[in-house]
């Protein structure tokens, strides 16, 4: 019965035209006029330095180095023209917009910015970045110091000569000093990625439409057909089970076609992680169907008007991610990142923006996590709404 189902459930939604167009055509028109667009702001932007200040309160060396390496004068790693200087005159030159932003290193180092743009967004992410790898360095020290005060037994031990052959080791097991500076140098970022990752996030999300329709399919006040269904002697969740792994499998095939057409005719690079990013996928997928079942099943409209909240969700969702504008998504996450903690299209998207740029998988899979608790969520809110529903009459 299951399979039986499965297959038609299968053909009958790849006979919908509209739902065939939207779930597996509109992504790839999509793409392609990203690539028209953006085809050009890639080679303009990598010549641009960014021009910034930094207002030194407390010492930081590691982060100050980083600072200075990607400042430097003709080096590949430019990305920045930096002037270390005081508070007041770096307010004074953000007012004047002689520079994007300041960087204020403190214990707790901030960027500061007058308005929103790819430049600010770009200074944030590095700052992020930098901060993150310096955390990272310090924890491991620590870790190393403890350890070696342990197995002193009681000792003493020079502390300068033991944090420089700590300092030293750690330096050499992360490669800090270039690997990731290369990575987010104005000759390897990539700005308008964000848009690509976006779109993957909305076709993944867009699953829902197909999910909605196959849930509908078997839905009583829906169509004679789900009258037919709700009066025979068939199991309710292995009709809603194989609808909905036939709806996912149509889903998958579809971000299979976006991810070969956009590697392979539009040259998008998804960096080297990819096994994480065809997971993230999955997951993904699992999310935008969830959704569209909740709405199949909560909404109690007509087809359109279910089809038209979902579709509304989803572009919400993108347009709060960065799909309309990359400059969106910093502007929710440094004032509202509440509303991108929730949000599923944000949370595809920066799973795979960490991939990308991060050399740690923490913030992935934060995402990854919240993506399946997601899901999870809606369908079984999506179950307890189909197990409660009872008709009068047919």
């Amino acid at each position: 019965m299951f399979f039986h189902n499965f297959k038609y459930g299968l053909i009958t939604l790849l006979k919908d035209k509209m739902l065939v167009f939207w779930t597996l055509a509109f992504p790839l028109l999509l793409g392609t006029f990203f690539n028209m667009a953006f085809s050009d702001i890639e080679n303009s932007e990598k010549a641009n330095i960014i021009p910034i200040a930094v207002v030194e309160k407390t010492e930081n060396d590691s982060l100050i180095k980083a600072i200075q390496t990607m400042s430097e004068e003709g080096s590949e790693l430019q990305l920045f023209r930096c002037e270390f200087t005081d508070e007041a005159k770096a307010q004074a030159l953000l007012a004047e917009d002689n520079i994007v932003g300041y960087l204020r290193i403190d214990e707790t180092p901030k960027v500061i910015v007058k308005k929103s743009g790819i430049s600010e967004t770009i200074l944030q992410y590095v700052t992020d970045q930098m901060l993150q790898t310096n955390h990272m360095v310090q924890e491991v020290v620590d870790l190393k110091t403890a350890d070696a005060v342990a197995s002193s037994g009681g000792n003493p031990i020079n502390q300068e000569a033991l944090m420089q052959q700590i300092y030293g080791e750690v330096q050499e097991m992360l490669n800090t000093d270039e690997q990731w500076l290369a990575d987010v140098s104005s000759e390897h970022m990539s700005y308008t990625m964000i848009e690509y990752y976006s779109l993957i996030a909305m076709a993944c999300m867009y699953g829902g439409i197909l999910g909605m329709a196959a849930v509908n399919r078997i839905l009583a006040n829906m169509s004679n057909n789900g009258k037919r269904i709700a009066v025979s002697p068939c199991s309710r969740s292995k009709l809603v089970i194989s609808s909905a792994c036939a709806a996912y499998l149509i889903q998958l095939v579809g971000c299979v076609l976006l991810f070969l057409y956009t590697i392979y005719a539009l040259h998008v690079d998804y960096g080297v992680h990819f096994l994480q990013v065809a997971l993230l996928t999955l997951v993904g997928c699992l999310a935008g169907l969830s959704l569209g079942i909740v709405c199949a099943t909560v909404v109690k409209k007509d087809e359109n008007t279910k089809t038209g909240i979902l579709v509304a969700l989803i572009m919400l969702g993108s347009f709060l991610s960065g799909m309309m504008g990359i400059t969106m998504k910093y502007v929710i996450d440094k004032n509202i990142p509440l509303i991108n903690q929730l949000n599923p299209v944000n949370m595809i998207t920066d799973a795979l923006y960490s991939l990308y740029y991060y050399g740690t998988f923490d913030r992935y899979y934060r995402n990854l996590i919240s993506l399946g608790l997601f899901a999870l969520l809606m369908l079984g809110i999506s179950v307890y709404q189909l197990r409660r529903q009872k008709y009068d009459r047919l």
